[in-house]
């Protein structure tokens, strides 16, 4: 059966995820998956399916509306309410910021650098750099992988209890069920996008089937 359904879907089980079916993203996602993909397609592929996300994602955005005079008449136009800002968690995150950036140039954009403890598997932070008032508009919290969901649970909570943020979206391209579940019990109120729910965990905590360590295969330092 060939699905077709462009608009992303929510996940019975998981009520603050949304994957999308979209039959281009999912091309582009088995492509990323394959373990031959180089580095310079799999940025190239990883950017594209984020512009493809944002356009989805986008469509609840306010507008206000404005003045504009064409070069026949004067109508009514309208621009966003509000300035997002995009928050790629280090070092990952970035590799899906240019293809939100194509969509929308005007976005600020912040970092938040964490590396999980490959004991513990908590997240250790040492870098954080944001707007100050990037709580007077919408925040995009981006990472491709959301595994143990350690990193972005971190990074949300930074988001919303240091600086008060209260619209915020993640945008990650493969998510597991404990991630999404962890997500759920410490930020019920943060929607997830993205482009495939995996099926689980491995014993490393990377994602099965997943793709392996995005950030090596953004960078190529496998």
């Amino acid at each position: 059966m060939i699905i077709t359904l462009t608009m992303p879907i929510q996940i019975s089980n998981h009520p603050n995820l949304r994957v999308f079916e979209h039959p281009v993203i999912k091309d582009k996602l088995t492509r990323i998956r394959n373990a031959k993909t180089p580095p310079s397609a799999f940025r190239r592929l990883l950017n594209e399916i984020a512009g493809l996300m944002f356009f989805q994602m986008s469509r609840n955005f306010q507008t206000v509306e404005v003045p504009v005079e064409t070069p026949i008449e004067k109508t009514t136009g309208f621009n966003l309410a509000h300035q997002l800002t995009l928050v790629p968690i280090l070092r990952a995150g970035v590799g899906m910021t240019d293809g939100v950036m194509a969509m929308i140039p005007e976005a600020r954009v912040g970092h938040i650098g964490l590396y999980r403890d490959e004991k513990t598997k908590q997240p250790v932070p040492y870098y954080c750099k944001l707007p100050k008032d990037i709580a007077k508009g919408p925040v995009l919290l981006i990472d491709p992988m959301l595994a143990t969901g350690g990193s972005a649970a971190f990074a949300a909570t930074v988001l919303t209890d240091e600086y008060k943020c209260k619209e915020i979206q993640m945008m990650c391209l493969v998510a597991s069920p404990e991630g999404v579940e962890k997500m759920q019990a410490e930020h019920p109120n943060l929607l997830i996008y993205a482009a495939s729910l995996d099926r689980c965990l491995n014993e490393n905590g990377y994602i099965l089937p997943g793709l392996g360590d995005a950030g090596d295969r953004i960078f190529g330092t496998i």
